[in-house]
């Protein structure tokens, strides 16, 4: 697929793919390097090697800092701070740590919920096959707050390797967008047209959305598309047929501050229409 998208857009050197770690397994890695692209990957800092993580835990926590690694292969693993990650990472596993303990306390906790997804790596199982939630598995994830790795082979500066992973969250925002506000749902289609059909009216959705975010943002507007799209249901437009000449009279009421606030879409949509 990158192969395909460098060649149809025409990238040169300086294209590089920037991926969550998720989604770059090791033989996608492998197959990076070996076509020797450059690339930013989110980085499972907790699973490296014991030696590395014992260097990353030896760093100082401060916010804005970071710190390198170099591997042997040339990567660089770059690992940066944040003080506001780590009260996020502290509240999530609390609120994680309190599921448990009253799952635990109801007894709903089997062998088979012993495993690494979620917060469910917290619990063991003891020698008299009884589970219970580890303190030391707890301590030991409190290490890592506020941590966040990379993984690069280009030259780029930490910063900029950092701030070029994070543009990530438009594509994330892209996905919650169509899945929520759009309530865009798959399809069974068994023909190529009805699939590039599906799939290109989702496109359209999209792109109105954006747009009518940008025309929010251009006049001035300070509110989000979600927020609008809500307000704008609650205007009424009222249409008179004149009995004497069969003219039609249209008034669109802004009754609400909240609606007055939005009116500037309503012209501009009239305008256009002129």
């Amino acid at each position: 697929m990158i192969d395909d998208f460098k060649q149809r857009f025409n990238l040169g050197e300086d294209f590089v793919v920037v991926a969550d770690s998720g989604l770059m397994n090791a033989d996608n890695l492998r197959l990076l390097r070996d076509a020797k692209y450059k690339y930013v990957i989110g980085a499972r800092i907790k699973s490296e090697k014991e030696g590395v993580k014992e260097e990353i835990l030896s760093w100082e926590k401060k916010s804005g800092d970071f710190y390198e690694y170099k591997r042997e292969n040339g990567e660089r693993l770059i690992v940066g701070y944040s003080e506001v990650r780590a009260k996020k990472d502290a509240y999530n596993r609390s609120r994680g740590v309190e599921r448990l303990r009253k799952a635990y306390g109801s007894g709903r906790l089997t062998k088979d919920q012993v495993n690494k997804r979620g917060y469910n790596k917290f619990l063991e199982i003891s020698k008299d096959v009884q589970v219970f939630i580890s303190a030391e598995k707890i301590a030991e994830d409190e290490k890592w707050d506020g941590l966040k790795g990379y993984v690069t082979s280009t030259k780029l500066a930490a910063d900029e390797v950092v701030a070029q992973y994070h543009g990530l969250w438009v594509v994330e925002r892209a996905f919650r967008v169509s899945k929520g506000t759009l309530e865009m749902r798959p399809m069974f289609h068994f023909t190529e047209r009805r699939m590039e059909a599906h799939v290109c009216i989702c496109f359209v959705a999209y792109k109105v959305y954006k747009e009518l975010e940008r025309i929010i943002a251009s006049t001035g507007i300070e509110m989000s598309v979600d927020k609008v799209l809500d307000i704008a249901r609650t205007v009424t437009t009222i249409r008179v047929n004149m009995p004497h000449n069969h003219e039609f009279y249209t008034k669109t009421l802004f009754l609400s501050e909240q609606q007055k606030a939005i009116k500037p879409l309503f012209d501009l949509a009239n305008f256009e229409e002129d």
